[in-house]
């Protein structure tokens, strides 16, 4: 369905014989025709010929009749293609009768394992934890959608000494009162209240470092109260991916905690592979490139001086069990930038042990932050670090609103029922659509608009198309002929078949803002071809044609958007 693959496929052959070896043709969209190459002139040089001249021989072996209803060498040796409009046309009517809307399974189906999201037991989730689950889920569905076994994993953080703290706590508190508290999904308060008691009393805080003792040493009483701080916590986590509509379950849950029993048996297999190196008294890999500012090498604890266990360890018994075990081949690290070092030296490390060999490797997802209309760090009033929760529930509560001042006839329940789709998916929108290295502005007004490239922009689109199909009591037929006459018909003819290289692009770069582009485009593409080109009104078969474009950006719209976790409503 890929024109740009089709025309390349076409002049590879033509350029490689010409250049006696493997040539790129570079096809690209071109203002000037449909489509341009341009490896002529790369390719001058190299032959020493005029680039025109070996443009003009490449069009005379390149089988393209069937595809180009113009063809010509421009400027200093430009490949300017037209492509057929019956060509066109055909491409349009496989789309239409292709339940995959041109994308199809992966040819060699992978394991994959995506790391998102990753709260922390005991604390409420933030807005920091927004990109991290929003990037995550959208990569599980689109990979899942293409055919690989994926494999969630939210990496909770679960262990550690502040889990003495709060076992402690939650002892002086009772279970039953404990349990009431922490259903109400007040977390940060009883957090809070825990570290108050820890920094103000020297006995509690004795008592906390028993605890961790306790904990780790694996007795019966302290293990059922951390039990129920982690089930409490994990309640609450579900209510927030509920609200954000996202695809974790509590089957997913993976916490620090899970790879305690197989930490000892990583420094174990790493000292016998003689990569442990002992620095200040901790056990440490010092991964190849891995320097500091200094020049000097930089250590990977795995053991700290103490005995302990830090990240790196955890990290590492993670991807050991994920490529050993679970026998998957890509794993997919879904965290803030700032980890870059953290993960490079890890993953290098992991290589070294030969738990991540060819063809397995990783990778790490990185994002930037959220920021406020001032261009900070988005923080509450109080300076502290925004809610999740309470985000969510103002984003919902804004949309409802204008779903109401929209459109007045909606009942309360179609009512709140758009308002969660529109307002949960500008959120996620807002930070998909952004390039995922680069902060992004929280603002309301743009999220929300429904002009531009935003999640309303683009639901609207989808309901303004199937309410041509509720006006009209009729469907679409995918097997009627596709007539483009009008330009507008055209253009949106290249938007559609275009969605099968994006998604394949993306399956790969994970950079989500590509598919966000192309989605904007093609509901711009159809709002002109709307404006332009009657289609209720218009005789047959143009009609036919023209309701099958409808249907068909439609479904385009759906299966993106719902590629990225963001609901299409009928109505708006």
């Amino acid at each position: 369905m890929d024109l740009e693959k089709l025309l390349t496929d076409r002049l590879a052959p033509a350029f490689a014989t010409v250049a006696g070896g493997p040539v790129d043709p570079v096809v690209r969209r071109s203002q000037r025709a449909d489509f341009q190459s341009d490896a002529a002139l790369a390719l001058a040089r190299r032959l020493g010929r005029p680039p025109r001249a070996i443009a003009g021989e490449v069009l005379e072996r390149a089988e393209l009749a069937d595809l180009c209803s113009a063809t010509e060498v421009s400027g200093p040796g430009f490949l300017n293609l037209t492509v057929a409009d019956d060509a066109l046309a055909g491409l349009v009517s496989a789309l239409a009768a292709d339940p995959r809307l041109g994308v199809p399974e992966a040819a060699a189906p992978e394991t994959v394992v995506v790391d998102y999201s990753a709260p922390n037991v005991a604390k409420e989730m933030h807005v920091g934890h927004l990109p991290s689950t929003v990037i995550g889920d959208a990569a599980a569905r689109l990979l899942e959608w293409l055919g690989h076994r994926v494999l969630r994993a939210n990496h909770l953080g679960d262990w550690g000494t502040p889990f003495g703290m709060l076992i402690e706590h939650l002892a002086d508190l009772g279970e039953a009162e404990a349990a009431q508290e922490l259903s109400m999904g007040d977390l940060d308060s009883f957090y809070k209240a825990a570290r108050v008691k820890f920094d103000a009393d020297e006995a509690f805080r004795e008592r906390a470092r028993q605890r961790v003792v306790a904990l780790q040493g694996g007795d019966a009483t302290t293990l059922r109260l951390w039990r129920l701080l982690v089930e409490q916590s994990e309640r609450y986590f579900l209510t927030v991916y509920d609200l954000l509509d996202v695809t974790l379950t509590e089957r997913d849950f993976h916490g620090e905690s899970s790879y305690n029993d197989l930490l000892g048996p990583v420094v174990e297999e790493l000292d016998r592979l003689g990569l442990l190196r002992s620095s200040d008294g901790a056990a440490c890999v010092f991964p190849p490139g891995s320097v500091g500012r200094d020049g000097e090498p930089l250590p990977l604890i795995v053991r700290k001086s103490d005995g302990g266990y830090g990240y790196p360890a955890t990290d590492l018994a993670a991807i050991r069990h994920r490529t050993g075990t679970l026998g998957a081949t890509r794993l997919l690290y879904v965290v803030g930038l700032p980890q870059r070092r953290h993960f490079e030296m890890v993953y290098a490390a992991a290589a070294q042990a030969g738990w991540l060999a060819p063809p397995a490797r990783a990778e790490h997802v990185g994002f930037g932050s959220i920021l406020g209309p001032d261009g900070r760090m988005l923080r509450s009033r109080a300076g502290e670090s925004v809610k999740l929760v309470g985000l969510l529930e103002e984003a919902v509560a804004r949309a409802t609103a204008l779903a109401r001042e929209r459109n007045p006839e909606l009942d309360e329940g179609e009512a709140a029922e758009v308002g969660r789709a529109v307002g949960i998916g500008a959120i996620k929108y807002a930070g998909l659509s952004s390039d995922r290295h680069k902060d992004y502005v929280l603002d309301w007004e743009r999220m929300l608009s429904l002009d531009g490239n935003t999640a309303p922009y683009l639901q609207y689109a989808y309901s303004r198309i199937r309410s041509i199909f509720r006006r009209a009591g009729v469907a679409a037929r995918p097997e009627a002929g596709i007539s483009l006459a009008d330009p507008a018909e055209r253009a949106l003819a290249f938007e559609l078949v275009g969605f099968g290289a994006v998604v394949g692009a993306v399956a790969e770069n994970l950079e989500f803002h590509h598919l966000t582009g192309y989605l904007s485009r093609l509901a711009a593409a159809f709002s002109a071809f709307y404006e332009r080109c009657p289609v209720l009104r218009a005789d047959e078969p143009v009609r036919e044609s023209r309701l099958v474009l409808c249907d068909l950006t439609a479904r385009v719209l759906r299966q993106g958007l719902h590629l990225l976790g963001i609901r299409t409503p009928e109505r708006l």
